[in-house]
């Protein structure tokens, strides 16, 4: 989010940060966000969080862990991190990137406290319920093939449905890396599954 900072007399050198119009928060991202900051106190707003973003935090923790059982365990850590926390506004930040690195950060920790190398990776819930066993090895056989910064940027960008701007914040690195990562991730993508028909 854009923000435009200003120095405005009456004071001392009082600094008050204004909104530009094309970068005011959506009614969904103020929705959020605001469920954000009243799940502290709120069972149905964690539970409408948890609803919400619980298929994302699921993806996003599997890229990172490769274990179903640690990606399960990290969107329970993640929401339970989430009433903990004690300063976000609902005005600025974007509640679903805030969630995302939440649980970024939960998987990595996890993955670091199991430090044991996992050589088969088998997604047994990747997306939509409807998705058959074959299909998520598959889909998961051809994620082997990229680094772990590009399988993370497909997870977020194709499971998460984050925006590259977003992509960027939660893996903290320049937009323009996000996109190449992206676009380089799905060429090798590509080039495999066609090897593999």
């Amino acid at each position: 989010m854009d923000a435009e900072s200003k120095l405005l007399s009456g004071g001392d050198g009082a600094i008050f940060t204004i909104l530009n119009k094309e970068t005011e928060l959506s009614d969904e991202e103020l929705s959020v966000n605001e469920l954000i900051i009243s799940c502290r106190e709120s069972k149905d707003s964690l539970n409408t969080l948890y609803t919400m973003f619980k298929d994302s935090v699921f993806a996003v923790a599997f890229g990172i862990t490769s274990d179903y059982h640690l990606a399960e365990d990290c969107v329970i850590e993640t929401f339970v991190r989430l009433t903990q926390v004690k300063r976000f506004s609902a005005n600025k930040g974007d509640g679903k990137g805030f969630i995302l690195t939440i649980a970024r950060n939960v998987a990595l920790e996890l993955r670091r406290r199991h430090k044991r190398e996992i050589t088969n990776y088998v997604i047994q819930s990747y997306g939509e319920a409807e998705q058959t066993v074959e299909d998520s090895i598959y889909i998961n056989q051809l994620l082997k093939h990229l680094n772990e910064k590009q399988r993370q940027t497909v997870i977020l960008k194709c499971c998460a449905e984050l925006t590259f701007r977003q992509i960027a914040k939660v893996m903290k690195c320049p937009e323009t890396t996000a996109k190449s990562r992206y676009k380089k991730a799905i060429s090798i993508l590509r080039e495999k599954a066609g090897e593999q028909q």
